[in-house]
């Protein structure tokens, strides 16, 4: 810290990055520079001093800072950082003076004081040099209670170099689209209220700098790792600076308190273009925030039986399927909605966890002792949160309910009120009997409606009953789920271990929403399944090869009724999982990058190897091209001066109409990276919805 002519100074930084910030007197800190790693012996004060604008006519004296947490007290030309009523209602305008910093190798905290108004402001920045993720997170004390309707993380700035930002949107088998949308001024405000993360607003943004693409340029991203609803603020001020705050949405935090803080703000820079922000998060999930139960393993290959039974749950048929998915190479089986309560469809039972004695008379150990002797590993479904209207739980509980008796239900349910101290007993009781009298090594967690109104109370409480499971079941996996991609976030995978992309198993769909949902997930943490040859969501039939590759660009499972396979269907199945079993000692590792293709027909990526030594690239070919050949694929992320060697894993998927001799439909090609990057690779030429599947070795 530098605290020459009343200027502060801080700074963290690793080999890739730089973040200042400053303060003048006793004021809040702002981010004066945030990118490339500065030159050592960097003089602070002189940035400061630098970074000092002008004012004009019609301007203020002095142009307000834009702070870690901006105030409405201090004439700010924007949206503030904090916004706080008394116990009257009455609206308090806080001033904050700095009281002390306390700075360690990689880690900054902020503490700032308003004694008029008895608050204490905290802002925490941690960089981790492993992974450059920098976290941020802010936190509130009051001596007396207040009500807190906003709360920022702390604030960063927004390059003025850039055109754009990338934020996403989505519905059910939708996920992770993404809007595009060019900077003006004024702000661009998402408000998720729906008490989860929710697939229509996944909390991410990318601003990325003029001219950069996925492999090229500098970009700016941001994730906020909550899981109950949040609120995104970019915008550009009058006079031209731009800032992004992030935060619980709106409104969510219900009652008032004397303490509260903010989720962990997950802020990236790359000079390696949008991949380079990509491959930041990815680390940084899979190293520093999944904790999977130890000893940690291989991924399984994974057996859903949801799309095959639905709720008609059969002990026979049940081990039929299962030894049939063996067969194919699933390593886990698991039993989804159906069996408990008198769950026939999706009216009742929901908050009845006890085993339907209709359908396993004999309890779920025959169906069990049948998966391991397959030798499967087996898993459960829960919703523990919820609750159907026709339940013994609701007719004995009509007050454990959120919101009013006479709310829309969604999916013929309603939210149970799990901050409710008896009703958290209750679902850990259930569900803690449920894994103790049973060997059960996985618990897929659903979540299939949004909450009747705002309370990010439900999301603490949920965060609270999976610790209290994990830390009793350690031994236990956990997916979430929510109706497919509704609970994402860095806030539930501190918890869980694997999320449900979507409910979507359409291979074209599926190229879509994993492409964009890279720029965050690891493959360790995405489930991808093989579904029906006939889509169940969207109706459309696909060929088994791209339905299995497909799959395999992640955490590999089936879902779909294996007695619907052909035995060419099946062979090729087998051989697809076996070849990802082969892999996926290194691919869990590995950094996928979205290659920036010249044929919009072509969604694909290339999936790098922790050491660089191999690589394996998948192209799915979603529609017919503009023109007849295959335009060459560029790739990325490569060593320009090595050579690898190439080849077509899938070259015996050309179909008879692609009549030439490419090299690769015949051969391995030795080809430099400065070659594949720059000039790319050429293809066969091949149908729509087909996929082909390079595999790339260091030489």
């Amino acid at each position: 810290m530098s605290t020459v002519r009343d200027i502060r100074c801080w700074a963290l930084q690793d080999q890739c990055q730089s973040l200042i910030l400053a303060a003048r007197g006793t004021d809040l800190a702002e981010v004066i520079y945030w990118g490339p790693r500065l030159p050592d012996g960097t003089d602070l004060d002189m940035l400061a001093a630098a970074s000092r604008m002008d004012v004009t006519g019609g301007m203020l004296d002095q142009v307000p800072p834009l702070s870690i947490c901006p105030e409405a007290r201090r004439t700010f030309p924007g949206q503030p950082g904090l916004s706080l009523t008394d116990g009257a209602g009455k609206a308090l305008l806080p001033r904050f003076t700095f009281e002390r910093a306390e700075e360690g190798t990689r880690t900054l905290t902020l503490h700032y004081r308003d004694a008029n108004n008895g608050l204490h402001y905290q802002a925490q920045f941690e960089l981790t040099p492993a992974t450059s993720m920098i976290t941020a997170q802010a936190a509130l004390t009051s001596e007396q209670p207040v009500s807190v309707n906003w709360l920022s993380a702390p604030v960063f700035p927004a390059p003025q170099n850039s055109h754009e930002m990338i934020d996403f949107h989505g519905r059910w088998i939708g996920e992770f689209q993404t809007s595009r949308t060019a900077w003006s001024a004024g702000a661009r405000l998402r408000d998720n209220p729906t008490g989860r993360t929710g697939h229509e607003h996944f909390p991410g943004l990318i601003v990325p700098c003029s001219g950069a693409t996925n492999s090229q340029g500098s970009a700016y991203a941001f994730h906020y790792g909550w899981s109950g609803g949040h609120r995104m603020l970019a915008e550009e001020l009058p006079d031209g600076r731009r800032q992004i705050q992030w935060g619980h949405a709106t409104g969510s935090r219900r009652t008032s308190g004397t303490r509260f803080e903010t989720a962990p703000l997950y802020a990236v820079f790359s000079d390696r273009g949008i991949n380079g922000c990509a491959v930041t998060f990815q680390r940084h999930l899979r190293d520093e925030i999944l904790r999977p139960p130890e000893p940690v393993s291989a991924r399984p290959v994974h057996y859903n039986c949801w799309e095959a039974v639905y709720f008609e749950h059969d002990h026979a048929m049940l081990c039929e399927i299962a030894t049939r998915a063996a067969d194919l190479g699933a390593e886990r089986f698991v039993l989804d909605d159906g069996w408990f309560g008198k769950r026939d469809d999706d009216t009742t039972s929901l908050g009845d966890w006890t085993i339907d004695r209709r359908k396993y008379p004999d309890g779920l150990m025959p169906l069990i002792d049948h998966v391991h002797a397959e030798g499967m590993a087996f898993g459960i479904w829960f919703e523990p949160e919820m609750i159907n209207p026709e339940s013994d739980l609701f007719r004995a509980h009509p007050d454990w309910v959120l919101g009013d008796l006479d709310q829309v239900l969604g999916r013929q349910q309603m939210v149970l009120n799990i901050a409710l101290p008896e009703v958290q007993a209750y679902l850990y009781d259930r569900i803690a009997a449920v894994l103790a009298d049973h060997p059960i090594d996985y618990v897929k967690w659903d979540h299939n409606r949004v909450l009747p109104e705002p309370d990010s109370a439900q999301a603490e409480a949920a965060y609270a009953l999976f610790d209290r499971l994990r830390a009793d079941f350690p031994k236990v996996e956990f997916e979430s789920c929510s109706s497919g991609g509704g609970r994402i976030d860095f806030g539930i995978l501190s918890r869980t271990h694997r999320v449900w992309l979507s409910d979507s198993n359409d291979p074209l769909e599926r190229l879509r929403i994993q492409h964009e949902a890279a720029l965050f997930l690891p493959m360790v943490v995405t489930g991808s399944h093989v579904g029906p040859r006939k889509c169940h969501t969207s109706g459309r039939v696909t060929d088994i090869r791209l339905r299995a590759w497909v799959a395999a660009q992640r955490h590999m499972g089936f879902e779909m009724d294996p007695c619907e396979l052909t035995e060419e269907e099946a062979d090729i199945l087998r051989k697809v999982t076996s070849w990802w079993k082969d892999n996926r000692h290194w691919m869990q590792r590995a950094d996928i990058l979205r290659l920036d293709s010249d044929d919009p027909a072509v969604i694909a990526e290339l999936q790098r190897a922790e050491d660089g030594s191999r690589f394996v690239v998948f192209a799915g070919v979603c529609e017919a091209s503009a023109q007849i050949l295959p335009r060459p694929l560029r790739l990325t992320g490569l060593e320009p001066d090595t050579l690898y060697e190439i080849s077509l894993l899938n070259r015996e998927d050309a179909p008879g109409l692609s009549r030439g001799s490419p090299l690769l439909k015949t051969g391995t090609a030795p080809l430099s990276g400065q070659y594949l990057m720059h000039q790319g690779i050429t293809l066969p030429w091949t149908f729509p919805q087909s996929i082909w599947v390079i595999e790339g070795t260091r030489l």
